[in-house]
């Protein structure tokens, strides 16, 4: 008790870490709540069109987020070199892997757009086999599909801007885009302004014209201000095989861990899909409102993976183990305050969405647990992706999460589903038994000390 005392207590007297860390944390918190508040907006604006269309537009970014997964996997993965670097100083190799992640990103982009353009109709049926779904989603996925290679450019800049400490760029940058992307809903969607009302693929167009605003802004903003990110194509592709190939050790592991992640992820998806419509639409709407009370927790690991990385980088690791330690104690505290300002206001939140009433039973009900769980979330999330990534280890952190959610969180989602036809709300609590698991094991992980790896040398 004494330990944790002199812990807790260091923590509220270190003010350099708390200048650090909201140097860092903060812009990304603000993006991300803004994020989540226009994603809830731009639902609920789907939603006014009913329930077929929510769950049309949820269906189709199903095969956006395995996307998004596998992005921020590289990302994730180039930002554990970006930043230990960044705490060398070593600029040249920064370019190099910025220039691996562009060419990484743009080759995974025009492939997801190839098979996207080429079997619509195959992708959703994974998720959905109702015709009316079926058909609005393939509409939705035609279009929003152009925007994919400008999200994958902007997901490399804006990690990499993390990566060095510069946060707020992305962050009024991203801001921007969504409410861009509110715009443009506002008139495609309902046909304002003397536009025609598009409906779930006015949605989609909106989505394109914000994505592209947002990646050439990043593109201005970072070589107008002359970063260290604003490489000349040279010094982008200036890396050999064998540095990409030692590179990739890292990268790939955080490859990995996303994408099983994100193609679990999908598997639930096809699970809630096959559930019905409604189902579906629990989901989007749990999902949504989730996020909004996340993004603190993103805030968080995000700076928990920059600073230890730095400092990794630096060659301090005693500073990087004393980052871990008061990372894990604030989110803690953290997750029980967000945790209970979920269960006191999901009530009213769930007043914004048209919906029957068994929907939003069922909702509630899922936001209750999530709420009374939501610092074994919390803490698995900064400890995996924070911690373990900051720290260089990558292969560990994807065993964690792949096993978690591969042997226990979706054998027990089928099972609830499928065999035991449980209610949507009761499936979705046997899926949350992976989160206590994941979180123990990564616990034990960082005790054991074998965590921490410098991937500069």
């Amino acid at each position: 008790m004494t330990k944790i005392t002199q812990l807790v207590g260091s923590i509220f007297d270190d003010k350099k870490f708390y200048r650090k860390m909201a140097m860092i944390a903060t812009p990304i918190i603000i993006q991300n709540l803004i994020s989540s508040l226009l994603n809830m907006m731009d639902t609920a604006m789907v939603g006014k069109l009913g329930e077929v269309e929510i769950a049309a537009v949820g269906i189709a970014n199903q095969y956006f987020f395995f996307f998004n997964m596998i992005l921020i996997g590289l990302c994730g993965g180039c930002s554990v070199f970006i930043s230990q670097y960044w705490g060398k100083r070593d600029e040249k190799n920064i370019k190099k892997i910025l220039g691996i992640g562009l060419l990484s990103a743009s080759i995974i982009a025009l492939i997801f757009m190839i098979v996207g353009f080429l079997v619509p109709k195959q992708i959703i049926s994974l998720f959905n086999n109702d015709p009316m779904v079926t058909a609005l989603s393939e509409r939705y996925l035609k279009i929003v599909l152009i925007s994919y290679i400008f999200t994958g450019i902007s997901f490399v800049y804006n990690f990499s801007l993390r990566s060095i400490n510069n946060a707020t760029l992305p962050m009024i940058i991203s801001i921007i885009a969504l409410f861009t992307n509110i715009f443009f809903n506002y008139i495609f969607i309902f046909g304002k302004f003397g536009a025609p009302a598009l409906g779930v693929a006015g949605a989609a167009i909106a989505t394109v014209i914000a994505r592209i605003v947002e990646t050439f802004l990043l593109l201005i903003s970072v070589y107008l201000s002359k970063s260290v990110l604003a490489a000349s194509l040279k010094e982008l592709m200036d890396f050999t095989f064998n540095f990409m190939k030692k590179s990739y050790q890292t990268i790939f592991p955080v490859i990995l861990n996303d994408m099983c992640w994100g193609l679990a992820s999908l598997v639930y998806a096809a699970v809630y899909g096959h559930m019905g419509a409604q189902a579906v639409a629990v989901i989007q709407i749990c999902n949504t409102v989730n996020n909004l009370f996340m993004v603190i927790t993103f805030g968080l690991s995000s700076s928990a993976s920059i600073m230890i990385g730095n400092s990794i980088g630096a060659g301090d690791e005693g500073q990087g183990r004393d980052y871990a330690k008061k990372m894990i104690v604030i989110s803690f505290l953290m997750s029980l305050v967000l945790g209970a300002m979920l269960a006191v206001t999901s009530p009213f939140i769930l007043d914004i969405f048209n919906v029957s009433s068994g929907v939003r039973s069922s909702a509630q009900a899922i936001l209750y647990m999530i709420s009374f769980i939501f610092f074994i979330r919390v803490i698995g999330i900064v400890l995996v992706v924070g911690v373990l990534r900051g720290g260089g280890d990558a292969g560990r952190a994807f065993i964690i999460e792949g096993f978690t959610m591969w042997f226990i969180g979706v054998p027990l989602t089928i099972l609830g589903a499928f065999v035991f036809r449980f209610p949507v709300h009761v499936v979705y609590a046997l899926a949350l038994v992976e989160e206590l698991v994941k979180c123990i094991l990564a616990f034990m992980r960082i005790k054991s000390g074998k965590w921490i790896k410098n991937v500069t040398y």
